[in-house]
């Protein structure tokens, strides 16, 4: 466990997972108000961020808990009024050289898509290990030339992510399956 600071924010590091603080104004409608306010903000907090990807922070996968929630603010010609909130979450961003486990999603000719929960990652056929060949048919897959080793869709592999590709709403990664102990963990197909 790493505790590091990063413009202004407390991060918790444990490999691709980060346990952080962020801000977040929630607009609420009065009909909202009274004794279950608090209850209200936190619902619609989670409704609103939880599964979703900032680009900065990566995958919000839940919200931990509350922080603080600010003074609400009338916004003018709305009944709506605007609430600071301060909440903890833990997030899933990936980094290069991270190695992790993913499921095989679609299998071409120039390598394949895989899935590491919200992640969704791509290994070229140029980063797979010597003798793969792509087998087309009604299962396209990878097969080792001894025939040992078959990648085809609903297959684990363990890779390693050599590119992370960060845009405001989407993280992408490219990996690999070249090298010791990467590649075909378990034929689920």
């Amino acid at each position: 466990l790493r505790e590091t600071e990063l413009r202004g924010e407390r991060k918790k590091r444990i490999g691709m997972f980060f346990h952080m603080v962020l801000e977040r104004n929630m607009q609420l409608h009065p009909r909202f108000f009274g004794r279950s306010l608090r209850e209200n903000l936190v619902s619609k907090l989670m409704k609103d961020v939880e599964g979703t990807i900032s680009g900065r922070h990566g995958f919000v996968l839940a919200v931990t808990g509350i922080e603080s929630i600010g003074k609400g603010l009338i916004r003018d010609g709305t009944p709506f009024v605007t609430f600071p909130v301060k909440y903890r979450c833990v997030v899933f961003r990936p980094f290069e050289g991270e190695v992790l486990e993913a499921v095989v999603t679609t299998v071409m000719q120039h390598g394949f898509f895989a899935e590491a929960g919200p992640l969704q990652l791509f290994v070229s056929n140029h980063e797979m290990q010597d003798g793969m060949e792509y087998q087309a048919g009604d299962i396209p897959n990878y097969t080792s030339s001894d025939a040992s080793v078959r990648i085809q869709k609903d297959c684990e592999v363990l890779l390693k992510i050599t590119t992370v590709s960060v845009v405001a709403t989407e993280i992408f990664c490219l990996g690999s399956i070249k090298g010791k102990y990467l590649g075909l963990l378990n034929d689920r197909a």
